[in-house]
Formats: structure tokens, C-alpha cells, sequence
């Protein structure tokens, strides 16, 4: 039985049957997966301590019995090693994987010699913008201000004194 079965049997939340295990150091089965795997043995060993404990018996007093069969904590597996179904699935697992890194890595490579291709444009745009400010400065330094400006004649427009609210909202 799982955790959870074992712990619906006796009454108590998985966690508190996953306490006791790892607190009072019994010593479970437990499968591939590292879940634990509970026999009718270790299940009256777990009755027998929440019975001590609704006894009144504090944790660190509760008293486990010896098991009788020690157990040498092989975990199982599910498919057999030397099955060639299952060997033919690892390889086939194994061939995907190789063929998922190999195509993430083309278009990693694919993406670099774009990004590096719009880097390039970039800094040659940069390079023009750079030529023609510099062309404009020398013209501004040749030719010095002889006109003025076209707006300078212009005077700004008067701000414009903000009306109450009151009696904006009454003018209509």
C-alpha cells in the first residue's frame, strides 16, 4: 500500500504516516520513485504507534517493535532490465533527444547570424548618421549665421488667464 491508502486506513494524514516513518527511523520499502511502500506488518507497526499515542504516550517515548524479516531496501522497478521492448523505448528516447538538441541548436545558430546580420545594418546606419552630422557641422562652422531665423519675428501667443470653474460651467 501507498502512503496515502495507509494513511486513510489508520485515520491520520499522509504526512503525519511520513513523520513517523522518517522520525521514529523506520525502516520502509520504498519504489523507484522514492514514495514508501507499506506491508500488513508495517501497517500494525503504525496502528500500534498512534495507538500509543492516543494512550497519552509522549513521541519521543513511543516504543516500535523489532521487525521480524529485516528488509535490505531493494526498489523495484517496473519494467525488467533485460527486456527488449523496453530497450528498444530507451533507444528510441535516446534517438528524440538527440534529434530535439540538434534541431534547438540549428536554430540557435540560425538566430545568432540573423541577430548578428541586424547588428551589422545597425552599426552601418550609425556610421552614415555619423558622416552626415558631421558634414552639417562643417557647413554650420563654414557659414556663419547671417540670417536670422524665420520664427524670431513671431512673438509666442499670450497665455490665456483660466477662467473660474463656476463660471465657466454657467457661460454657455
Amino acid at each position: 500500500m501507498n502512503t496515502s491508502q495507509v494513511a486513510k486506513l489508520l485515520g491520520v494524514s499522509p504526512k503525519t504516516v511520513q513523520r513517523w516513518v522518517k522520525q521514529l527511523n523506520l525502516q520502509m520499502e520504498r519504489n523507484e520513485l522514492g514514495h514508501y511502500l507499506f506491508t500488513d506488518e508495517d501497517i500494525n507497526t503504525l496502528r500500534d504507534i498512534k495507538d500509543q499515542l492516543n494512550q497519552g504516550i509522549l513521541f519521543h517515548e513511543v516504543k516500535v517493535a523489532e521487525k521480524k524479516s529485516p528488509r535490505k531496501g531493494i526498489m523495484k522497478t517496473e519494467a525488467a532490465e533485460s527486456d527488449p521492448d523496453f530497450d528498444e523505448l530507451l533507444q528510441k528516447i535516446a534517438e528524440l533527444d538527440q534529434k530535439v538538441n540538434s534541431k534547438a541548436d540549428s536554430v540557435v545558430s540560425y538566430q545568432l547570424l540573423q541577430h548578428r546580420r541586424e547588428i551589422e545594418e545597425l552599426n552601418e546606419r550609425i556610421a552614415e548618421l555619423e558622416a552626415k552630422i558631421e558634414s552639417f557641422e562643417k557647413q554650420k562652422d563654414k557659414q556663419p549665421a547671417q540670417h536670422p531665423l524665420v520664427f524670431d519675428h513671431i512673438k509666442a501667443p499670450k497665455k490665456q488667464k483660466r477662467r473660474n470653474l463656476i463660471s465657466s460651467i454657467f457661460s454657455f
